[in-house]
């Protein structure tokens, strides 16, 4: 079994490469404008923020970004990537979810991807309580106006939804107690090659999607992320 936990300590590089290779259609970025189309006047907050892979698109179009992970080794990762795309209106903070490091009312826009599902798995102990917790930082921080955006996964490898079995507890939560709304979104990955794409799925993903890819000779890899959202 592949420990996510482990790969967000000590292979933050080998993931920034398997992230750099997402989305190649730009989605996120019109996902997020949908929800919020005057970016440029607001300031924007993303938790569990990794190597920076949303904090770095989104930084060129809004006024400040602050970036925060429980993991250092991938915020310095993150400090790096926008530290050399010449951006000024960043900073970093380490903090986990549910205990941010962000002032009350301090942000117009908050995003989360692919972070908040680690703590609110079905798996997880105490996860209903996990996801209380969280979605009450995130309701701390908003200012009153602003909107939260959650991106998770809706099915790795496939062309169509097909969201974790383990995660769709959770999905029903946002929606039916929180009050999210919700749509979903392709992210497929590109790689350079079918060698790199089968050592990138396999490192993070496993031998299923890594094997199918070796098999076909592959470099894409379709995905569907699912997108929830609230205006406060």
């Amino acid at each position: 079994m592949i420990d996510h936990d482990v790969i967000y300590r000590e292979e933050a590089a080998r993931y920034d490469r398997l992230v750099a290779r997402e989305d190649q259609a730009g989605n996120l970025l019109k996902a997020v404008r949908a929800v919020m189309p005057d970016l440029e006047a607001k300031d924007a907050a993303d938790i569990g923020a990794g190597t920076g892979r949303l904090t770095s698109l989104l930084a060129p179009h809004v006024r400040s970004i602050r970036a925060t992970d429980a993991s250092e080794a991938m915020l310095r990762l993150a400090a790096e990537r926008l530290r050399a795309s010449g951006a000024a209106n960043w900073t970093v903070a380490p903090g986990a979810n549910d205990r941010l490091p962000l002032a009350d009312r301090s942000a117009d826009l908050l995003t989360a991807g692919w972070t908040i599902c680690y703590s609110a798995s079905s798996s997880a102990s105490g996860w209903r309580d996990n996801l209380r917790a969280i979605m009450a930082e995130i309701d701390r921080v908003l200012r009153p106006g602003g909107a939260a955006i959650v991106f998770e996964n809706f099915g790795t490898g496939s062309a169509e939804p097909n969201p974790p079995e383990f995660l769709t507890a959770y999905y029903a939560e946002l929606q039916n107690r929180y009050g999210y709304k919700h749509v979903w979104i392709r992210t497929d990955y590109r790689f350079e090659t079918n060698e790199e794409a089968v050592a990138l799925t396999d490192f993070f993903f496993g031998g299923e999607l890594s094997q199918a890819l070796a098999e076909t000779g592959a470099t894409e890899l379709p995905e569907c992320t699912g997108v929830w959202w609230k205006h406060v």
